[in-house]
């Protein structure tokens, strides 16, 4: 069996594995990435019949804030940013259609609200943005909310906008510290959801690009199987074909995946503890169009069943033929419904159902569905009985984790690529 030395070993090659090893290695440092299948992880995009299905929640939130910025201005990224139209989004509430409040003025708009609900809504944002609300760890959203006596409408709307950022029909779980840190900084952005052109494969591909014009190895189909230790180091990761040894080693697969990698280490019993946490699963139809039903709005939110369709193809014109359309369905489930075939086929019925009253005709353009009952949008779902998983543990000095199930600023792609630039920075300042 070969060896191959690195200055630092990154086992997964999704976008936590990829944006640490670019910053890595523009930084210097000479890396590898070991990736058991094929780069992006969840965050791939799929070319069927001329349509760029993107897997995984394609939006980046709080662009101008987030960190993704941070890797775009440090190591040249090229990011063809489509930023969302907030006067293009509604709510459907059954009966009608309202603004969504995305911004200030779409609070002022919406109809959810009372003029003095409004102002109480406000109020609360303020509150947020000034850090005199932060929560409590102990106590869910749903508890803080009755706890402080917030007025009902007022409540439901703030679990509403927790839901559709929180990819959750559950939102009233979300611990309040967690649903407050999250806010204060959506609230504060100037961006609030951008799209990427050419979809999650630009983005990879950028990342691949920065990797190996300052060095970097990549290697797909290379499946970690356990690790050597000595002490308290990690030493090496072994793969059928070959060990990789390392001075610093960054696991970027998620905990149900390194539970038997790490089974005959100090970490065995940590590991299988997050590896036993639930994801965020949604299901997920989108549909290319051969020919465009143009509406006055880019997304709709059914309120009542927890559904939203976004026309990408109206931020991404590279993800359809000339004059297509792409939607994009999701439909939130609750943990109870995961996995239920019952509830999973009435779901993608009632997404039918929201194509038919929005986008009247779409059968008759359908030219492919995408269809997945199961898709994991997150790693860890956020309730009160589930943790993110740290950074680093205190048996290994030198090995770090990162992913969207790992401790760091914001939800889905942002956990992924915050957490990878703290443990990039936390390497570098060795």
């Amino acid at each position: 069996m070969t060896t191959n030395h690195y200055e630092v070993v990154i086992v997964g090659g999704g976008l936590a594995g990829l944006s640490s090893a670019a910053y890595l290695a523009a930084k210097g440092k000479k890396v590898a990435v070991l990736e058991r299948g094929q780069l992006g992880g969840r965050a791939v995009t799929l070319k069927i019949k001329g349509f760029n299905f993107n897997f995984g929640a394609h939006a980046i939130y709080a662009r101008d804030n987030s960190v993704l910025r941070t890797f775009e201005r440090e190591l040249g990224l090229r990011i063809d940013w489509q930023d969302f139209n907030p006067t293009k989004a509604k709510y459907d509430t059954g009966n009608d259609l309202t603004a969504v409040p995305a911004n200030v003025q779409g609070l002022f708009q919406t109809k959810l609200l009372t003029a003095y609900e409004k102002v109480l809504f406000t109020f609360e944002i303020l509150k947020t943005l000034l850090k005199m609300e932060t929560g409590h760890p102990h106590l869910s959203i749903q508890k803080w909310m009755e706890k402080k006596g917030v007025n009902e409408d007022v409540k439901e709307m703030m679990l509403t906008l927790a839901s559709s950022n929180f990819f959750t029909r559950e939102p009233e779980k979300i611990p309040s510290d967690v649903f407050f840190t999250y806010y204060r900084r959506l609230f504060t952005t100037n961006k609030p959801v951008s799209y990427i052109g050419g979809g999650w494969q630009a983005l990879i591909n950028e990342f691949v690009r920065v990797i190996e014009t300052h060095n970097g190895t990549i290697l797909t189909k290379c499946k970690a199987e356990s690790v050597k230790t000595d002490g308290e180091r990690i030493v090496a990761v072994v793969t059928p074909e070959a060990e990789f040894t390392g001075d610093e080693f960054i696991f970027c697969i998620p905990p149900k995946e390194m539970v038997k990698v790490f089974a005959e280490t100090h970490l065995a019993h940590a590991v299988a503890q997050y590896a036993e946490y639930e994801p965020t699963v949604v299901v997920v139809y989108d549909v290319g169009l051969k020919e465009r039903i143009d509406v006055p709005y880019s997304y709709i939110y059914d309120k009542q069943n927890n559904i939203f369709i976004t026309d990408i193809s109206y931020y991404d014109k590279t993800c359809v033929p000339e004059g297509g359309q792409l939607l994009q369905a999701t439909a939130y489930l609750r943990q109870s419904e995961v996995g239920n075939k019952e509830v999973a086929e009435e779901r993608k019925r009632q997404i039918e159902n929201l194509y038919d009253k929005h986008f009247p005709g779409w059968r008759e353009q359908l030219v492919v569905p995408r269809v997945s009952t199961r898709a994991v949008v997150q790693e860890i779902k956020w309730t009160m009985t589930q943790q993110a998983m740290p950074i680093f543990l205190p048996d290994y000095r030198n090995l770090f984790f990162a992913g969207d199930w790992c401790q760091g600023q914001g939800q889905l792609s942002e956990l992924s690529f915050s957490s990878a630039l703290e443990v990039s920075k936390l390497i570098l300042e060795k």
